[in-house]
């Protein structure tokens, strides 16, 4: 089949890392490095950023509404479909407005799992449109086998017609050497000695409360403090004397703070996929995770998974692992290697493919 002309609703490309955000800019990088036929029509309520890929396959389009709404439902379907898109594809929502063949990518969908995660107006949002976008989808993406079975339970119209493809490490985080990693934290940060870290927007669903509580909990022998970091988000992750939280960091920073972290804390409740996992792979920190969702897939064996909830066991596994050099080596080997079997060169093939599919 000759290439098809695919709109994509690409407001959040280049925008601040959230999972939204750097699904698009890294999708669209690597349909840029891709082989390919397709066109792709970006649609944007700004310029373009210069993050987007010199491409001749690439046509940004600024496309101005009265609100984000009517952007969403009704701007930007019936302008694609003027300039002739073949597909479009957005991110949970899709307007009846796109016809027959349109995509959407639905990340999760805790909002049906875990209600009371999310603050009322944004559940009666989410619960509204994902599954009506569903419905009138040709073809449902998500980003995990684990996350596909619940798309697939909780929206019974999905079923048939969702495709599971992985999502990878940004581009953006970086290893370092241990030591140069040590020594900006300690600069810009002022942490001082081991830590433990944990990050993410600070949502009740991620559960950073876990982690403060289970850090609190370790022996006075073993000195290492929490670094929290992330967007402010809305909830509360509790005190303690051994946290210490940094905010919202720059790709740098965070490539810092994994590099140098005795190890990482993934307490999340649930997961479609689980980036942050890949970021501390990639640059060599160990990783202790929940069983929240995804996150025991994405981790297979390179992460230690604890299934309890209670922060007397977490507290207790971090002590076993970060008092034992030959576990954390382990975890690294692993990570490292699991990292690999990750490419947003494979994402786009397989994303590609689900553009054939919905065409026909």
């Amino acid at each position: 089949m000759t290439g098809c002309t695919v709109a994509i609703d690409a407001r959040l490309v280049s925008g601040t890392s959230t999972g939204d955000s750097t699904y698009w800019t890294e999708l669209l990088s690597a349909f840029a490095r891709t082989q390919t036929e397709d066109r792709f029509l970006l649609f944007s309520n700004t310029d373009r950023p210069e993050t987007i890929p010199d491409n001749p396959r690439f046509h940004w389009i600024r496309l101005t509404a009265r609100s984000s709404r009517w952007w969403s439902l009704v701007s930007f379907p019936l302008a694609a479909r003027k300039l002739g898109a073949d597909v479009i594809h957005t991110q949970y929502n899709l307007s009846p407005l796109a016809g027959r063949h349109g995509v959407t990518t639905v990340h999760d969908v805790s909002f049906l799992i875990g209600p009371e995660w999310f603050k009322a107006k944004d559940r009666l949002l989410l619960s509204a449109a994902v599954p009506a976008s569903c419905r009138r989808a040709a073809r449902v993406i998500t980003v995990s086998e684990t996350s596909k079975a619940e798309v697939e339970r909780l929206i019974p119209a999905s079923r048939g017609k969702t495709r599971a493809i992985y999502n990878a490490c940004p581009s953006w985080i970086r290893p370092m050497d241990p030591q140069i990693a040590k020594a900006i934290v300690q600069e810009r940060f002022d942490v001082q000695g081991p830590y433990l870290l944990t990050v993410g927007t600070r949502w009740p669903r991620k559960n950073m409360q876990l982690a403060v509580q289970a850090a609190e909990l370790l022996p006075s022998d073993l000195p290492h403090r929490l670094v929290v970091t992330g967007k402010s988000g809305w909830g509360d992750i509790g005190q303690g004397e051994r946290l210490r939280a940094v905010g919202y960091v720059d790709a740098e920073s965070l490539s810092a703070l994994y590099s140098a972290a005795d190890l990482y804390l993934a307490p999340s409740r649930h997961e479609g996929f689980g980036i942050p996992l890949l970021e501390a792979f990639r640059c060599r920190c160990p990783v202790l995770c929940s069983s929240g969702g995804a996150l025991p897939e994405i981790a297979a064996d390179a992460a230690r998974v604890e299934s309890s909830w209670a922060p007397h066991d977490w507290s207790k596994t971090i002590e076993s692992l970060v008092s034992d050099p030959s576990k954390l080596e382990q975890l690294r080997i692993r990570g490292v290697e699991r990292e690999r079997q990750f490419s947003w060169e494979e994402t786009a093939s397989r994303t590609i493919d689900v553009y054939r599919e919905a065409m026909r």
